[in-house]
């Protein structure tokens, strides 16, 4: 019996492969490549503005220092803002802002650190405002610089220092990857606000929900163009693997209405950890809207939390 040709199909296979290919790449710049500007908010969040700019006018004008790692290698730099307590304090709170933003989008949060009395720390993550970096990482390296922004505070404040870490959407992923290393004593508590759950997790979830697209091939076609450009795949990266690895006590917040980081990651995350833990999900909110919704409901809750472990 003769086989039949191979030919015909090759041309559409090689079509669909290099159509795979340039769409990973598309969504590989678009997604990971840094920008020089913070994208406009999202429209639930837009009612915020005006209460948004008078904490960035409050985080202009408080006295504050800039702070450096690499500070001498342009292409390893990194930019923090360094906000000390209103009295001499020697908890400090390390703020790791979202996907696309800089120190300054964290204004909010700072301020109600502040008015709490903590001394706190803003960088800028790889990738992002005044630091170095061509790529964003999604907080996967950027773990790795907070290990020494928290030796820099310890330093600076003093080795009985009390250390909590806070961060917010791709910052509450940061703080939640940077839960499974090596953590000095003096950090008591982390605080993570609608972190997701893994990185592939997130890029799978947004292929699906954002452009209809499939996980295969887009995902590991993605997964492999990071590896090249940054050091590692997508399937590395991943908040529940460093969460069952965790031994401070964390609070996770989350949005109810999240369509960005689903709420099903908190709960993830959640169950990953062994440590201490509290789950709080704000009703009616948003992606990154749980502060927003009620500010002194927020404070409130996360005093509460830092009254039994900080």
């Amino acid at each position: 019996m003769k086989m039949p040709s191979l030919k015909p199909l090759l041309i559409p296979l090689t079509a669909i492969t290099a159509g795979s290919a340039f769409v990973s790449y598309k969504l590989f710049n678009f997604a990971f490549k840094r920008v020089d500007y913070v994208p406009e908010t999202s429209k639930e969040k837009q009612k915020y503005a005006d209460q948004y700019y008078e904490y960035v006018d409050w985080f202009h004008s408080v006295p504050s220092e800039e702070w450096y790692l690499n500070a001498d290698d342009p292409n390893k730099k990194m930019v923090a803002t360094f906000i000390p307590a209103e009295e001499v304090a020697k908890k400090t709170v390390i703020i790791a802002h979202g996907y696309k933003g800089n120190r300054e989008t964290m204004a909010n949060y700072a301020k109600m650190f502040y008015d709490m009395g903590f001394n706190v720390l803003t960088p800028d993550d790889r990738g992002h405002g005044d630091s170095a970096g061509a790529y964003i990482n999604f907080g996967w390296l950027d773990r790795l610089d907070y290990l020494k922004w928290i030796d820099r505070v310890i330093k600076h404040v003093g080795e009985d220092s009390q250390i909590l870490l806070f961060g917010v959407s791709m910052g509450g992923a940061t703080m939640e990857m940077l839960s499974g290393e090596h953590l000095p004593d003096q950090v008591k508590a982390i605080v993570a606000d609608c972190g997701y759950s893994s990185i592939k997790g997130e890029v799978t979830y947004l292929l699906k929900r954002q452009y209809h697209l499939p996980e295969y091939p887009v995902e590991p076609m993605v997964s492999e163009i990071n590896k090249r450009a940054a050091g590692f795949g997508l399937e590395s990266a991943s908040s529940v693997k460093q969460l069952e690895k965790n031994q401070r006590p964390i609070l996770f917040i989350h949005g109810e209405k999240d369509v960005y980081v689903p709420a099903k990651m908190a709960y993830e995350n959640y169950r990953a950890t062994h440590a201490p833990k509290q789950i709080w999900i704000v009703k009616n909110a948003t992606h990154a809207e749980s502060f927003w919704k009620d500010p002194k409901a927020y404070q409130k809750r996360i005093e509460e939390f830092l009254s039994t472990y900080m």
